[in-house]
């Protein structure tokens, strides 16, 4: 709870009233309403499995890599994934670097909560070699910037990252088959994880009021908030974790309504993931298509290009001159076609005699 602390400190009385009397109000400082969202963006790096998710002023980036060990003894068959957060000063004042403190925790155990627990990525696939080998998938999420609800900027930026990451497609040989050989991205095409569903994190904000309660607050509204919790749900409706972190007790009835809201909020933000990705799987499958030029056709007797090219041209220039000759023997007087054709006579009945009186 010191990113709340920090923000109580950086805060005036007066801003603290403002907000909490405009919230009484069912207004927001940013112009929200109270279920309403900041404007999400997500971008895409050179790599795949890297991530970059603006939600208002908040920004986290997300990077996902992987890497071959041995599997735990009680799950042989099934591969790992882990998360690590890390928190920069740029970010916050309030967060200090070294060792990770208790809300970059509370942030980790959330998104993992809901990922692992949900079984969203299928670990058994991760599989090489049952009992020796398998993948173990890291998630490091990197906070850049801290404009209020980290844990949901994280959650989208750890699945819109998964979603474009490709592993190495492996297969076995050896004379006992037991030998692992890993293609090169050159060699086999990179194999996408197998995620059965996308579980989006959403929070909300509890004030003093119990009837009062925000969705995605900002750091200004974190300073004054009694409690938070957060719901992580997929389209389906299903949820996957629930998260109170500490503050007042929220009623039953206050969380019913929190999930149902929750639902639709999930369906929207998943909507919005995949049309990304789609996009971004687009665009990568244009850059791999490689054009050649046309082939120019070789002599095989040793004639060039150069060669064949004249001899094409002579063909043609001769077609050429005989339809202009055509023309032409068109255009000359009867007369003159009429001698023309009577010396061409006389010059073959003279020919026929001569050749008669040699045999």
């Amino acid at each position: 709870m010191e990113q709340r602390l920090a923000n109580t400190w950086r805060m005036t009385v007066n801003e603290k009233k403002f907000i909490e009397s405009a919230l009484l109000s069912g207004l927001r400082v940013d112009g929200r309403n109270v279920y309403d969202y900041r404007k999400l963006s997500i971008n895409f790096g050179k790599e795949d499995g890297s991530a970059e998710v603006h939600l208002g002023q908040t920004r986290v980036m997300g990077f996902v890599t992987s890497q071959l060990v041995q599997p735990y003894r009680d799950r042989p068959n099934e591969g790992s994934l882990s998360i690590f957060t890390e928190f920069s000063p740029m970010a916050d004042p309030s967060f200090e670097p070294g060792r990770p403190g208790e809300f970059a925790v509370e942030l980790g155990r959330v998104i993992d909560r809901g990922l692992r627990e949900s079984r969203a990525v299928d670990t058994e696939s991760l599989c090489i070699l049952a009992g020796k080998l398998v993948w173990a998938i890291r998630i490091d999420i990197h906070i850049l910037d801290n404009g209020g609800n980290l844990v949901d900027a994280a959650n989208v930026a750890a699945l819109a990252a998964l979603l474009t990451f490709r592993r190495p497609e492996c297969s076995l040989g050896g004379e006992n088959g037991q030998e692992v050989i890993v293609h090169p991205p050159e060699a086999r095409e990179p194999l996408p994880l197998i995620i059965h569903h996308l579980p989006i994190a959403v929070t909300f904000a509890f004030f003093s009021d119990e009837s009062t309660l925000v969705v995605d607050p900002t750091h200004q509204e974190e300073a004054v908030m009694a409690g938070r919790m957060t719901a992580t749900l997929n389209t389906n409706g299903d949820i996957c974790a629930i998260q109170k972190a500490g503050g007042e007790g929220v009623p039953q009835s206050v969380i019913m309504h929190c999930l149902r809201i929750a639902a639709t909020k999930a369906a929207d933000i998943t909507v919005k993931i995949r049309d990304t990705v789609e996009a971004y799987n687009t665009e990568r499958a244009l850059r791999k298509i490689k054009r050649h030029s046309a082939p120019v056709a070789l002599d095989v007797s040793g004639t060039g290009p150069n060669v064949r090219k004249n001899q094409v041209k002579s063909q043609d220039q001769r077609k050429v001159s005989g339809s202009v000759g055509s023309q032409v023997d068109k255009l000359k007087p009867s007369n003159e076609r009429n001698d023309s054709d009577q010396s061409n006579d006389i010059e073959g009945i003279l020919t026929r005699g001569v050749l008669t009186r040699i045999s």
